[in-house]
């Protein structure tokens, strides 16, 4: 074996599953590369916001997880930035670079099952991925920047392995004009102010699939709103103050509440940022959720959606989709939560069950089209897939009776921390808390597209 690399059994990550780590994503087949999994990213950026003028290194530290043969050329993806230098450990690499894709081939093959180090040197204008949702990943805000990549806009700002599925911790590395404040995710380690330009670290050791990695510049504020049982902390424009803190007040009760129905919150802290633009929802990261403006009304408008976020950490963050077939894990749970949320410590006026209600006579006036357990990749946003997810665990709660349900919420999240979970593996975790009252929920709710009635309770 070459001297260079060294067994992943080395790596102090615990296994995952070979399933989800080597299936192409079925909706995004031409994005990620199953012939390895990274396990570390060193990110180093220089950002100049006036010409949005982006200088980077990027060091991936990864697998080769091909049984049967060295990998003699693996995949990136990667927008189109200037490349300056490839290597793969320590020696340059012959690449190619279009149509999204940074192809690497190695002078010395990694060996199957041994780590090796990509550094990839570029520079250039970062602008958002196309996509039919929009613009994802780095955004030019009209004074800074904002990144928001779900489902696939990481490559618009560093090469990656962008399968949801591949999780790995990451350092993230920003210089930029001392008048500008960098939030990303992770713990501060590093602050360094330099002549004119400062030096933000973040570091968060725990896996984090490539779209929910994020960094924001502009010139904020910075307030911490809480600190028990977690840390948290919002950035915001200084004129916005007032506002910010009163429609953010409740969010440590609603930790509180959280941690009580499904368990330790999965990070060390907790971030917000209100952006100074207006933004048509806002989006969450690993550790961190981004709003805009318009979410910051100082009456609480948007305070569902604040629960909506934070609720991610959980479901999606922590406990992370192989695929996006499964995104109603992610989505349907943080749709929950909302009415979890207006249930218990909001104004008291609706329950769960009144806004089941409410959801479910919305649902009937749509079209039944929509397969909750394989939406297709064009409805994976739709909001019946939203609704519709809440009302499964909604179905599942009066099904099993309270004492169950939390149970069963709580040891989903406490039994995949960190990793990656399918519809598959949720439907077997439910059943073992009550298989004999769930009939056929599962089949009607996941698998049928007709509209199941009303849940009773």
């Amino acid at each position: 074996m070459p001297a260079n690399q060294t067994p992943a059994d080395r790596d102090g990550l615990g296994p995952r599953a070979a399933a989800d780590l080597h299936a192409p994503d079925p909706y995004f087949p031409d994005h990620g590369d199953p012939r390895y999994r990274v396990l570390s990213y060193e990110l180093d950026l220089g950002y100049r916001p006036v010409g949005n003028r982006l200088t980077a290194t990027a060091r991936l530290i990864a697998v080769a997880t091909d049984a049967d043969r060295p990998l003699r050329e693996f995949a990136l993806d990667f927008a189109a930035f200037r490349i300056e230098r490839v290597s793969v450990d320590g020696a340059p690499a012959k690449y190619t670079h279009r149509a999204g894709k940074l192809r690497v081939r190695p002078a010395v093959p990694p060996l199957p099952g041994f780590r090796f180090t990509v550094v990839v040197r570029y520079t250039g204008a970062p602008r958002p991925v196309a996509s039919e949702w929009g613009a994802l990943g780095w955004e030019e805000l009209t004074d800074g920047a904002l990144v928001a990549s779900q489902p696939i806009g990481a490559p618009s700002w560093y090469p990656c392995n962008d399968r949801p599925a591949d999780k790995a911790s990451y350092r993230v590395a920003v210089t930029v004009p001392s008048v500008y404040t960098v939030v990303a995710n992770g713990a501060l380690v590093t602050y360094d102010v330099g002549a004119g330009t400062t030096r933000w670290v973040y570091e968060q050791p725990a896996p984090t699939a490539s779209y929910l990695v994020t960094v924001q510049i502009g010139r904020y504020t910075r307030t911490q709103i809480g600190d028990v049982p977690v840390p948290q902390t919002v950035a915001f424009p200084a004129r916005l103050r007032a506002r910010v803190a009163h429609d953010f007040a409740r969010q440590p009760r609603m930790m509180e509440l959280f941690e009580e129905l499904f368990g330790p919150y999965p990070f060390a802290e907790y971030r917000v940022v209100v952006v100074d633009e207006e933004l048509d929802v806002p989006v969450e990261a690993q550790g961190l959720s981004t709003f805009g403006t318009n979410h910051v009304d100082g009456r609480r408008g948007s305070e569902r959606l604040i629960a909506h976020e934070l609720a991610h950490q959980w479901f999606g963050n922590s406990l992370t989709v192989a695929d996006w077939r499964h995104i109603w894990l992610n989505e349907g749970f943080a749709k929950y939560a909302e009415w979890l949320w207006a249930e218990r410590c909001g104004d008291g006026v609706k329950t769960a069950a009144d806004l089941a209600a409410e959801s479910h006579a919305y649902l009937r006036t749509l079209p039944q089209t929509l397969r909750l357990a394989d939406p297709g990749m064009r409805e994976m946003f739709d909001d019946r897939l939203y609704r519709r997810g809440g009302l499964v665990l909604h179905a599942l709660r009066c099904a099993l009776g309270d004492g169950p349900f939390f149970t069963m919420l709580k040891d989903w999240a406490a039994e995949h921390r960190h990793g990656v979970v399918t519809t598959h593996q949720f439907v077997e975790h439910a059943n073992r808390y009550g298989v004999d009252r769930l009939g056929n929920l599962f089949t009607t709710w996941l698998d049928e597209t007709a509209l199941p009635p009303l849940p009773n309770g």
